[in-house]
């Protein structure tokens, strides 16, 4: 356990950013996941901003590397392309 005043807050904000960073990174996750079962393009294509709007803060919070980002952002507009 730790002995300073600063080391356990940092504990503790350390904690916080941590179950953050999940919550945001299992809500894209989902996302991702619905936007691949959409059949319909046109909801596809209104889905597909909220993606990867969603895939662009996680990579620049570096909750997600940037060329994964990048790499599902790809994937996913030929997959909504592809309808």
């Amino acid at each position: 356990m730790a002995n300073h005043k600063s080391a356990l807050k940092r504990i503790r904000s350390n904690e916080a950013k941590r179950l953050r960073n999940k919550y945001q990174h299992k809500t894209t996750r989902n996302a991702l996941r619905n936007l691949r079962l959409i059949e319909d393009k046109t909801e596809a294509e209104g889905s597909l901003s909220k993606v990867i709007s969603m895939l662009d803060k996680l990579a620049k919070k570096n909750i997600i590397h940037k060329n994964k980002a990048a790499n599902l952002k790809s994937k996913l507009t030929k997959h909504v392309a592809a309808l």
